[in-house]
C-alpha cells in the first residue's frame, strides 16, 4: 500500500521524467548543449555584473597596455605585418562577412537537398545578430580610450559584436554543418575551424585596441551560448522531422 507522501513524490517525478525524455536529455548531444547554454549564459551575466561594478577595469587596462609599445601607445607590439594581419582577421567578424558566409552555407545546404536546415541556419545567425545589437544598446559601454584605435568603430563596446557574431556564426555553422557531415574527421575539422576563427576574431579586437578584453570574453560567452541554444533546438527539430536529420555514418 502506497503512503500519501510516496504518491505526491511520484506525481512530481513522473512529469519531470517525461519532460527529461521529451527533450532527449538522456542523450549526450542535447544534454551537453543545454549545459553549455546554462554555463555560458551565466558567464555572460556574471561578466556584465562585474563590468558594471568596475571590477574588470584594472585587468582590462593592464592587458591593453601590455599589447602596446610603452614609448608610443599608438603602436601595437610586434612587426607591422602583424597589425595588418589582425585587421584582416577582424574583418572575418564583420556583419557583411558573417552574413555573406551564412547565406553561402545556407545556399549550399539548400542545393544539396537540405533546404529546411539551410533556412534554420539563416534564422539562427540572423536572430543572433539581433540579440547582439540589443545587448549593445542595453549596456552601452564606451569604447576603450586608453590607447588609439587601430581602426574605425561606430557602436558601443559591450559585448564585442565581432566576438559575439563570430561565435554565433562560426560555431553555429560548424555545429549544424557537422551534423549533416558523414565523415568524422571532417566533423572534427569543421568544429576546430569554427572555434579557431572565433578565438582569432576576438583576439584581433583586443590587439587593435577597439575593445576591452572583458568585452570580448563576454561576446564569446553569449555567442557560444547562442550557438549551444541553436544546437539544442536543431536536435529537437530533427527528432520531430521538421529539419533534415544527419546522414547515417558510413559503413565501417
Amino acid at each position: 500500500m502506497k503512503v500519501p507522501g510516496t504518491l505526491r513524490h511520484n506525481r512530481l517525478i513522473e512529469p519531470a521524467t517525461a519532460v527529461w525524455l521529451r527533450l532527449r536529455l538522456n542523450e549526450v548531444g542535447p544534454l551537453v548543449a543545454l549545459l553549455g547554454l546554462s554555463i555560458l549564459g551565466y558567464g555572460f551575466f556574471y561578466l556584465a555584473h562585474e563590468v558594471g561594478e568596475g571590477s574588470t577595469a584594472a585587468l582590462d587596462r593592464r592587458i591593453l597596455l601590455a599589447l602596446r609599445n610603452p614609448a608610443d601607445l599608438s603602436d601595437p607590439i610586434g612587426p607591422p605585418w602583424l597589425e595588418e594581419t589582425m585587421r584582416d582577421i577582424t574583418g572575418l567578424g564583420s556583419v557583411f562577412t558573417v552574413l555573406f558566409l551564412t547565406c553561402a552555407v545556407a545556399a549550399y545546404l539548400a542545393a544539396s537537398g537540405r533546404r529546411r536546415i539551410g533556412l534554420y541556419v539563416l534564422a539562427a545567425v540572423g536572430s543572433g545578430e539581433l540579440v547582439s545589437t540589443v545587448l549593445k544598446l542595453f549596456y552601452h559601454r564606451p569604447r576603450p580610450d586608453l590607447v588609439p584605435h587601430g581602426m574605425e568603430v561606430f557602436t558601443a563596446s559591450f559585448p564585442s559584436g565581432h566576438a559575439t557574431m563570430s561565435a554565433i556564426a562560426y560555431l553555429t555553422l560548424a555545429i549544424l554543418v557537422a551534423r549533416v557531415e558523414r565523415n568524422r574527421p571532417a566533423k572534427a575539422l569543421l568544429i576546430g575551424l569554427g572555434v579557431t576563427l572565433t578565438l582569432l576574431v576576438g583576439m584581433s579586437r583586443i590587439y587593435l585596441g577597439v575593445h576591452w578584453p572583458s568585452d570580448v570574453l563576454a561576446g564569446w560567452c553569449i555567442g557560444a551560448a547562442w550557438a549551444c541554444l541553436c544546437w539544442f533546438v536543431a536536435l529537437q527539430l530533427q527528432r520531430r522531422g521538421e529539419v533534415e536529420a544527419p546522414d547515417p555514418p558510413p559503413p565501417a
